[in-house]
């Protein structure tokens, strides 16, 4: 783990099934201590040893930071994904030992905020519930808007109902309910800051209505960690190591440099933090870019890549590392 994702040894203490599709995993140190502090929307990178392969995926912390005696994540099954969510749901048992990150927050609350206006959207709503608790403790103004497929899956309302009461207002696909986004937009009082989560649809919507709305980019928060998309092998150059590598179909770019025994700089492992952001030397062919960090002209201009999401076709490829 590089960019000062400095590893903790856990054990996983319980796994819990929330629904049909999430499963809670808590995590305690292995030599009894206590966690290092975080603040609500942090995540941590969890390593899955698969064999020979090894994937690091992030995952939003959803305990509260008032207590760091143990850590709690939340995953999503994804059955067609790349196998991390499938490792988690298959393979992680209470006991089990593995190797973390410590706390990186990318989606921090702003305090100078009047109200925090919360938009969450399926698993979406893990970082809400540990800035949720971080607010109640200190008397934030806040309200959370989650929308959810069908009440089955709605992961946590009933905790969250329990907690905050009518502060917390639920939505279902199934009973055709809508955030009802422009009227909220319109009402908020001076000072309010918005905060989604979700999916990548979701979160454009809110985002370009907010901007319609003439919210300042400051005020609005975002957090969506893209994950490494499949796709035809390629070849890179290292031009600093000196390195060819060869990407593999469910390889991200990210994966590969580190398979060659380089240590690129990460965060998020998602495409949001910046990180990882490398030069590209020369190329021929198309890249693929899945980040939400490079500008749309950063892009067009085939002069950066982000390799933890991002991938190309072509015949050469070679970059700055």
């Amino acid at each position: 783990m590089s960019a000062g994702t400095n590893k903790l040894n856990v054990t996983v203490t319980e796994v819990v099934a929330v629904n049909e599709l999430v499963k809670r995993f808590h995590f305690e140190r292995t030599d009894g201590g206590n966690l290092p502090t975080f603040s609500g929307g942090a995540h941590v990178v969890v390593e899955m040893r698969d064999g020979d392969t090894t994937r690091l995926n992030p995952y939003s912390l959803m305990s509260s930071p008032l207590a760091t005696r143990d850590y709690t994540i939340s995953v999503r099954r994804d059955d067609v994904g790349r196998g991390g969510s499938l490792f988690m749901h298959n393979r992680v048992k209470r006991g089990m030992e593995m190797v973390i990150s410590y706390p990186v927050n990318l989606f921090s609350l702003d305090l100078r905020a009047k109200k925090h206006l919360m938009v969450a959207g399926g698993i979406g709503i893990t970082p809400f519930l540990a800035q949720t608790a971080q607010l109640a403790s200190s008397g934030g103004n806040f309200e959370l808007h989650y929308t959810c497929r069908s009440e089955p899956l709605g992961s946590y309302t009933e905790v969250l109902r329990e907690r905050y009461g009518n502060r917390v207002n639920l939505y279902y696909d199934e009973h055709n309910e809508r955030i009802p986004l422009d009227r909220l937009l319109a009402t908020q009082p001076l000072g309010t800051h918005i905060y989604v989560c979700g999916p990548a649809g979701m979160i454009k919507w809110v985002r370009d209505t907010a901007a319609a709305h003439g919210w300042p980019d400051d005020s609005v928060h975002y957090e969506h960690f893209a994950a490494p998309q499949p796709g035809t092998p390629f070849d890179v150059r290292l031009a600093v190591s000196g390195l060819e590598i060869r990407v593999g179909e469910q390889q991200s770019l990210l994966e590969a440099i580190e398979a060659a025994g380089v240590d690129p700089p990460y965060l998020c492992r998602g495409g949001v933090c910046g990180q990882c952001e490398t030069n590209v030397i020369s190329y021929d062919g198309t890249f693929k870019h899945n980040d939400h960090w490079l500008s749309d002209e950063e892009h067009c201009s085939g002069k950066k890549i982000m390799p933890c999401v991002s991938r190309f076709e072509g015949r050469s490829l070679v970059l700055e590392r």
